[in-house]
């Protein structure tokens, strides 16, 4: 374990960084709101250029073995699935979303986290565990129901952008709980040493571009793009990002806010981690969700190219009183009794 004023300062980057990454991934949506496909891909392979960068550097300072690299890939490659559909599906839905309701219906991932985890990993979980996970259900429930009325959040967002959203964490959370089980494979197959993480990031985003390639009808047919058309989509979509050319749709923003998201999610993504190694699971997840409620304010006011900001209805604070409530409760430290039955 690292100094508390060590895990103080990791935790203080990781909150900063959740807050920024939540609020530019919707601004980073604002000018590419036309091309929310071009900016998936364009995540998806830069971050296969980074990590695996990242994993040739550890592998020769020794931090990352010949065994590591040699593990079975077909987990990998099922990782790689399941976050190509879930980052087209994630960016689909939230170029329709109003800001505040992205960070709440993402939390659904911690519901799709339990119920695979038993089934998946055969986990079991204590009654405070499951309360927080109802509580968690019960607030995202709530903050849609009050998109139902006319001047609430979500009114006039057709359902499909909602239930996308958290159709993407279900898929997200199914990727993270077979990450779960290369670590825990792994720990067998060499010997008690768990795999390095970079050696699971970087072979799960190669997988992942690798499907994003083979389901490119499939994903562009998602975003109602014919095959014949991608061509012309994603020339588009580069000049919208370059905010080049006399394209039709105000790009105003780019690239400064797409390259700022994906510059700051990676950040995000190794601060998380780093954190992790720190201290404990347990306080990288209660350190990221602090981050929920702060997010959901920033993105409710006018911001630079969301000036009109969104409404926060009595029940959408409601159910995102409930909602934290309820991570939190599932992520408080476990008693001795409860740590037999988990």
């Amino acid at each position: 374990m690292s100094s508390s004023p060590a895990i103080a300062a990791a935790s203080a980057a990781v909150v900063a960084l959740a807050v920024a990454n939540r609020v530019l991934y919707k601004l980073a949506l604002v000018p590419l709101k036309a091309y929310p496909f071009f900016l998936a891909q364009l995540t998806t392979f830069g971050y296969v250029a980074v990590y695996f960068t990242i994993l040739y550097v550890r592998y020769r300072r020794g931090l990352v073995t010949w065994d590591m690299l040699a593990l079975p890939k077909s987990r990998f490659a099922a990782i790689g699935l399941l976050e190509a559909l879930g980052v087209a599906a994630g960016m689909s839905a939230g170029a329709m979303l109003p800001g505040p309701a992205i960070p709440i219906l993402s939390q659904s991932f911690l519901v799709w986290q339990l119920i695979f985890s038993v089934f998946l990993l055969r986990r079991t979980y204590s009654l405070r565990q499951i309360t927080g996970c109802f509580l968690v259900t019960s607030g995202v429930i709530i903050a849609v129901a009050s998109g139902a009325n006319e001047g609430h959040i979500l009114s006039g967002v057709k359902l499909i952008w909602p239930v996308l959203m958290i159709a993407s964490s279900a898929l997200q959370a199914g990727a993270s709980i077979l990450k779960e089980s290369v670590f825990v494979d792994g720990a067998k197959r060499l010997k008690g040493k768990r795999p390095d993480i970079f050696v699971v990031n970087s072979f799960g985003s190669g997988f992942q571009a690798l499907f994003v390639f083979l389901l490119l009808p499939l994903l562009t047919n998602l975003r109602g793009i014919k095959l014949a058309e991608l061509s012309a989509y994603l020339n588009g979509g580069a000049e919208c990002f370059l905010n080049v050319g006399e394209s039709l749709i105000d790009c105003g923003g780019a690239p400064f806010l797409p390259l700022l998201f994906i510059l700051v999610n990676m950040a995000f993504n190794i601060s998380l981690l780093n954190l992790v190694k720190m201290s404990s699971a347990l306080v990288a997840s209660l350190t990221a969700t602090s981050a929920v409620p702060i997010s959901i304010y920033i993105l409710s006011l006018p911001l630079p190219y969301i000036p009109q900001g969104a409404k926060l209805s009595a029940s959408f604070i409601i159910g995102g009183v409930v909602l934290l409530s309820g991570l939190i409760l599932y992520n408080l430290p476990q008693s001795s009794k409860e740590s037999k039955t988990d």
